[in-house]
């Protein structure tokens, strides 16, 4: 299998997150890259800066809603936008996770504003790490 990679798709009035990846860890890295690149062109962001956050649900769907939650609050608070996620999930199946993220902060002269996202949903969560695929639509 390929290594993560990630995408968006149109929804009614949202926008939805598709990822693919080997792993749990690659899925949630891709995941959150896809949720940055929502907000702006990654290619602009350099990896300057480091933060960490940690996240856990109940079973894999709660987690990356949770997760993905940490990096909107982090950027809604802090103005951070990441360019390389480094996952460690813990569990089996994973419940719970710890994240280091590189980037930096958003600067409107040279990161372009695309869109704001405000929330995960639940609403048709997909995260199979056995077939490699995960999506996510995401309030903007």
């Amino acid at each position: 299998m390929p290594a993560r990679r990630w995408g968006s798709f149109p929804t009614t009035a949202d926008v939805g997150i598709w990822a693919s990846g080997p792993t749990p860890a690659a899925l949630l890295e891709a995941l959150g890259l896809g949720l940055f690149a929502l907000i702006t062109d990654l290619r602009t962001v350099r990896p300057r800066g480091e933060r960490a956050v940690s996240a856990s649900g109940l079973d894999g769907t709660e987690l990356v809603v949770a997760f993905l939650t940490e990096l909107i609050q982090l950027h809604a608070t802090d103005g951070f936008l990441a360019r390389q996620i480094e996952v460690r999930p813990l569990g089996s199946p994973p419940t719970s996770l710890v994240a280091s993220l590189r980037g930096e902060v958003f600067d409107p002269a040279r990161h372009p504003a695309r869109s704001e996202v405000k929330a995960a949903t639940l609403h048709q969560l997909v995260f199979d790490p056995s077939r490699g695929r995960a999506r996510v639509i995401v309030d903007i």
